[in-house]
């Protein structure tokens, strides 16, 4: 990708014509630069950029830049003391980059955000893609006093904290066992915890979040926006209500573990009592009625056999129709 192209990008993204000459007198370089990365904007990263003789580049999908200063004034007292910002504009992963940092005395609190990953990972090696400014996808680092033994139910309590601050933003979401945050019964948002330390402890967890702000798109599976739902709610605005309540959540999980936030995260459920199905890397699928979380955020389900208990792994859960 050209060397320029964010930079040109940045420049573009107010959504008003900028001509390449002038654009090339702020940046110090030459228009044929600037038209190589305008090129670039269009071929590699997918926007659309409006090219009119007299007037200049004007970028068709204005959007507004992470911002670490405009996160940080919205954050409240704990979660201004608890986490330490950084915002990349390109990275692999920020999960990746987060989990090499957690064996190498990361800070704990550490949050990186990034406008665009070129190997963003979901749950069960999916890939989590979104066209730059339309998502959100930040990773933070927590270390837990509890091992790695003591940590179950983690994803679901991280689903509580983002089904919170969602809501508080608008957005009437509901949860999916065990890490999807649903809108209209799509997709909104995931979660992906990576985990690091021994099984007594402590532990140093990674947890990944992406969600989708506005249309990220073409991806290979059902999704909602906080855009469709009619809600047009500022990134920076969006990451510091996702970190207070992150914040709180992961103190008292440290304190407390996940069985305090069981009966507030069923409540959130988008499968109280439904019929299920769930399906398994290896083995045959099980089918039962969704009846509640255990303790350690286990799905219990009620079977033709009774009632069976399963863990977060390589398990899938679709509701049967």
């Amino acid at each position: 990708m050209s060397e320029h192209a964010f930079a040109v990008l940045r420049h573009l993204s107010d959504g008003r014509f900028h001509s390449g000459e002038d654009i090339a007198q702020a940046l110090g370089c030459s228009r044929t630069l600037v038209w190589q990365a305008v090129h670039a904007i269009e071929s590699e990263l997918g926007l659309t950029v409006f090219s009119v003789r007299g007037q200049g580049y004007k970028l068709a999908q204005p959007f507004s830049w992470l911002d670490v200063a405009a996160v940080r004034a919205g954050l409240d007292e704990a979660a201004a003391e608890t986490f330490t910002l950084a915002v990349a504009e390109r990275t692999d992963s920020t999960n990746s980059q987060l989990m090499a940092r957690a064996g190498n005395g990361g800070l704990h609190g550490l949050v990186l955000a990034c406008e665009l990953q070129t190997a963003g990972r979901g749950r069960l090696g999916r890939r989590w893609q979104a066209r730059l400014g339309a998502g959100l996808t930040f990773s933070l680092l927590w270390r837990f006093n509890r091992g790695m033994a003591e940590l179950a139910g983690l994803s679901l309590a991280v689903g509580v904290a983002l089904a919170r601050a969602l809501r508080s933003l608008g957005a009437p979401v509901q949860l999916k066992w065990p890490n999807d945050v649903l809108l209209d019964g799509r997709k909104l948002a995931g979660i992906l915890i990576e985990l690091s330390g021994d099984a007594l402890g402590p532990a140093a967890v990674v947890v990944g979040i992406g969600v989708n702000v506005a249309d990220p798109g073409e991806v290979d599976q059902p999704i909602a926006t906080l855009e469709q739902a009619g809600i047009a709610p500022e990134r920076n605005r969006v990451l510091a209500a996702l970190l207070n309540e992150l914040e709180r959540v992961l103190t008292d999980f440290d304190r407390h573990g996940f069985a305090p936030l069981r009966e507030e995260w069923w409540r959130l459920s988008a499968h109280q009592g439904a019929a299920v199905r769930l399906g398994f890397s290896h083995g045959e699928p099980v089918d039962g009625i969704a009846c509640g979380v255990a303790d350690n955020g286990a799905l219990q389900l009620e079977t033709a056999q009774g009632l069976r208990t399963f863990h977060i792994g390589e398990v899938s859960l679709r509701e049967r129709r």
